[in-house]
């Protein structure tokens, strides 16, 4: 399918219930932790498996030197994406039909500060209008840069290195790193954890997502998971930024679990959470290793919910268009320059912006 062909998600949509959403943010957390307490037990043939569960894109191959620098302040950042493909277990999730195409539903630029105990989070619009540049895939087919359109048909023109050139060139940052997680992944993640705990202030109703909670604590599974995190038509104005909402408040009630749930102390479930986050991750070719997330570890398991600072990129509704959203550029920059300088992003980038009107209905108790 072509980003022309796209679902619309602005503003609710007949049938746009059924669009897919992954999540990568703490996946890295659950990996990570799973390796280290793994590799420090010696156990030489988790780390076969653990390697030939991963799969990698060489990014920096395909880009060339044309990027913008790295910092050398110690921070990093990492593009984290979700994709739609339509296919393989994702398809008996999600009910969709494998088109032979993917689309990034989710995309989220993490910038881990120096210090390594906090982390901004940046979610940027699938449906947020831009030029998108030049791009060559990873089997070397050239794809002509296109103005006014939507950031997610750079996933599905070009794959992963499309999408963060598309990033490099709105943000002028480097991405150190990309993550990308599937569907299917997602839902077995959850499982595995023994599900999440969120409270919901308001009852949430979206026949799109199958998913009915009435306002308080629940105990959600992989499947009421993802209900939740593609709800859109239940909650707020009905739009992807409300959805957007919804995710991030989900991601805090997962870090906690996450926190909570001691699996240095239970090495089974340690083994089972490691193998089933490998098979759902995708990663650049630095991380493509067990022993180069184990590295990359040691940034992200001091980030706990207190330090996740979440935003959504300033944006607000296309005069021409109400199913779209585009960035407003002076807000944007000031989120971009902060991360560019190692600094907390502005309390007041996002006010005046739009929304989604999602705020507040989930939470962790």
């Amino acid at each position: 399918m072509s980003a022309e062909s796209a679902h619309r998600t602005g503003r609710p949509r007949a049938g746009d219930g059924r669009r897919r959403w992954r999540r990568g943010t703490k996946v890295v957390a659950w990996t990570a932790a799973a390796l280290v307490a793994l590799g420090g037990a010696g156990i030489g043939y988790v780390y076969v498996t653990l390697n030939g569960n991963l799969r990698s894109v060489d990014i920096d191959r395909i880009l060339g030197s044309d990027r913008p620098e790295k910092a050398d302040d110690g921070s990093e950042n990492i593009l984290v994406l979700g994709s739609d493909t339509r296919s393989g277990r994702n398809k008996e999730l999600g009910g969709g039909t494998d088109d032979g195409t993917a689309r990034s539903d989710t995309a989220m630029i993490v910038h881990v500060h120096e210090g390594r105990d906090e982390a901004s989070v940046v979610s940027v619009p699938r449906d947020t209008l831009v030029d998108r540049p030049e791009c060559t895939d990873t089997e070397g087919g050239a794809h002509p840069a296109a103005n006014g359109v939507m950031f997610n048909s750079a996933y599905t023109t070009g794959g992963a290195a499309c999408a963060v050139k598309t990033v490099e060139s709105m943000t002028d940052l480097r991405m150190d790193h990309y993550l990308e997680v599937d569907f299917s992944g997602f839902r077995e993640l959850v499982d595995k954890l023994g599900g999440v705990e969120i409270t919901t202030t308001k009852d949430i109703d979206d026949p799109d997502s199958h998913l009915e909670l009435a306002a308080g604590t629940h105990r959600l599974d992989g499947v009421q998971s993802l209900g939740l995190v593609r709800t859109r038509h239940g909650v707020g104005d009905g739009s992807d930024l409300g959805r957007i909402q919804l995710q991030q408040a989900f991601v805090r009630a997962l870090a906690r679990q996450v926190s909570d749930i001691g699996l240095l102390t239970d090495p089974k479930k340690l083994y089972d959470i490691a193998d089933t986050a490998t098979r759902a991750l995708t990663t650049d070719s630095s991380l493509g290793s067990v022993n180069s997330l184990m590295a990359f570890a040691g940034g992200l398991r001091d980030i706990g919910p207190a330090g996740l600072h979440m935003v959504t990129m300033p944006v607000r509704y296309d005069p021409a268009d109400p199913n779209r959203v585009v960035p407003e550029p002076g807000k944007a920059r000031l989120v971009w320059d902060a991360l560019r300088n190692d600094e907390p992003i502005p309390g007041a980038v996002t006010d005046h912006t739009a929304t989604g009107d999602a705020k507040g209905v989930v939470s962790a108790p």
